[in-house]
């Protein structure tokens, strides 16, 4: 497309959440069209009492509703697409994806009641897509742990804006796709005016080894087995499912699937035939007991130590089909996310307690593999695309960071290069980029069913109620002459006992009827203030009294 001088620029900005499974949906937008770039969602932080699950804020999107051309989906992870069933309730655009990934939305649309009215349009690495008057789309092959992951190259009136998705460079993959260098180096040569890049491994030196490592080491791992072998792995990575039933073949063992999330995976990835299972190969998990332990393979969900996954109920003895037996093996094929370290360490206590031998990354390195290219990979695929400019994407701020210094390492202007955090927007304008103003962005907290009503003031009353507790203070008044009738009563949960607290509970109770009194002599009647008045006194006494600060609830009735 021809450059001229002109008003119109071109911006590039993150909505959502920080950190690894975080800044997952780019906007690129020129002039009067927007394209975005995967939906994803976020797992809560441990301060995130209650929430389910975080999604990116996408109140940008909804006030240029009109501008928005489409998303275009990078993969099928979690963390790219689990959004979307939030975002297409108020956004209903065309969702643009590869034969799994769209499988695999499909489902999740399915589940929300949208599929009838989302339109989705198959791509694959030849598709050519037009985006409003301005932007075209072009896509390249990437290897990562799901089939049908691409790169994405938006053609726009500044230049060429190359979204590389989560990518290593696997010179032995295990579906035999392998990513298109070629492709790639066609598109440095056609010039890249903005490179965005996955920063996930950037700390990381060398190269990510090949997932067909796993295969061979799992294949040793059951053929040394004496009892049933349980794999534990993210649902998502078909290439691990695939190289599961490859070992469970070449070692004469049957596989059952347990898990919802892994189970909903095995059959659209079967059914759109990514995975090859042999004829017979699956078995029901009520079949596990009545066969021989060491013809069993089991496949499950709970590689983070989800508290509710499959892998956490068996290695807490509460799954209701599967037992861990002493002797089983145990393999969890994933390194925790930051944050769910202490999450797995203790499910793989749990299972060392059951007598199972437990195999995971700490003890076993060969067992699991990152999706994600180190540095070696990162300085490639910077090689390749050749950019003007370099947005590094996809990490904790220190790998953005650590990516912007191999950026320079390879020949980029640092001051060619921009670290963002999310609503940061980068404008190019006649070829020339800056750091420009933000736009709102951030997080929204899914709670049940509830999107976006917890926000931080619920979230710090969830936090003082989980660390003090919470005293319901009851009176009942006069309405005539505003004298006490009954009460108070108090009511302690989680703050102390009251069998073992009733000196400190009737002192409070004494507090709270003095200060009432108080007010009421001095014609204070407004409930607003007898309630703050109230919450005060008897906030001083119980911190004096417990250096607690327990949340204080008074319900003053008038009869």
């Amino acid at each position: 497309m021809s450059k001229k001088m002109n008003s119109d620029k071109l911006t590039i900005f993150a909505l959502g959440g920080v950190g690894e499974i975080g800044k997952n949906m780019y906007v690129i937008q020129y002039a009067n069209d927007i394209v975005v770039v995967d939906a994803g969602l976020k797992f809560p932080e441990e301060d995130m009492l209650g929430i389910d699950i975080v999604i990116p804020d996408i109140s940008y999107l909804t006030e240029n509703r009109d501008k928005v051309r489409g998303i275009l989906l990078t993969h099928g992870h979690e963390d790219h697409i689990g959004g979307l069933p939030y975002v297409l309730k108020h956004l209903n655009v065309p969702v643009y994806g590869t034969k799994l990934t769209l499988g695999l939305v499909e489902n999740k649309l399915k589940e929300a009641g949208l599929l009838g009215e989302t339109k989705r349009i198959l791509i694959n690495a030849d598709s050519e897509v037009q985006l409003g008057s301005t932007m075209k789309a072009t896509f390249f092959k990437t290897n990562h742990s799901i089939p049908d992951s691409v790169g994405i190259c938006i053609e726009t009136p500044e230049g060429n804006v190359v979204h590389t998705g989560d990518f290593k460079f696997d010179h032995t993959p295990v579906n035999g796709q392998f990513a298109d260098l070629h492709r790639m180096g066609e598109i440095g040569k056609r010039g890249v005016l903005a490179l965005l890049s996955d920063s996930t491994n950037s700390e990381k030196p060398g190269f990510t080894p090949s997932e067909r490592i796993v295969g061979d080491v799992l294949e040793d791992i059951f053929r040394k087995a004496r009892q049933r072998v349980v794999v534990a792995t993210f649902a998502s990575n078909v290439h691990r499912i695939q190289q599961v039933i490859d070992a469970a073949k070449s070692t004469d063992r049957k596989v059952t699937v347990i898990g919802r999330s892994m189970v909903n995976v095995v059959t659209i990835a079967s059914e759109l035939g990514y995975l090859d299972i042999p004829e017979g190969m699956l078995i029901e998990p009520e079949e596990v007991n009545k066969m021989a332990a060491d013809r069993v393979v089991i496949l499950s969900t709970g590689s983070q130590g989800e508290p509710m996954s499959a892998l956490t109920r068996m290695a807490r003895s509460t799954h209701r089909k599967v037992d861990i037996l002493p002797g089983d093996t145990v393999i969890i094929a994933a390194t925790p996310v930051p944050g769910n370290e202490k999450y797995v360490g203790r499910t793989i206590d749990e299972l060392f307690r059951l007598g199972a031998e437990v195999i995971y990354s700490g003890s076993n390195s060969g067992v699991h593999v990152s999706g994600h290219g180190s540095q070696e990979e990162l300085k490639l695929m910077l090689n390749l695309m050749k950019p003007k400019y370099f947005i590094p994407i996809h990490g904790e701020y220190r790998m953005l960071r650590k990516h912007a210094l191999l950026a320079e390492s390879v020949g980029i202007d640092p001051e060619d290069i921009f670290i963002t955090d999310i609503g940061d927007t980068v404008e190019i304008q006649n070829g020339v980029a800056r750091k420009a103003g933000k736009v709102p962005a951030g997080n929204v907290l899914i709670d049940g069913l509830g999107v976006g009503d917890v926000g931080n003031i619920v979230l710090r009353d969830r936090k003082l109620l989980s660390q003090d507790g919470i005293l319901v203070v009851v009176v009942t008044l006069s309405k005539q002459d505003g004298t006490i009738m009954s009460g108070p009563d108090i009511i302690s949960r989680g703050f102390v006992y009251v069998r073992e607290s009733e000196g400190l509970l009737d002192e409070a109770n004494r507090i709270v009827t003095s200060t009432l009194q108080k007010l009421m002599s001095e014609n204070v009647n407004e409930w607003a203030s007898l309630k703050t008045n109230v919450k005060d006194a008897l906030g001083r006494f119980l911190y004096e009294q417990t250096r607690r600060r327990p949340m204080i609830l008074p319900i003053i009735m008038e009869v």
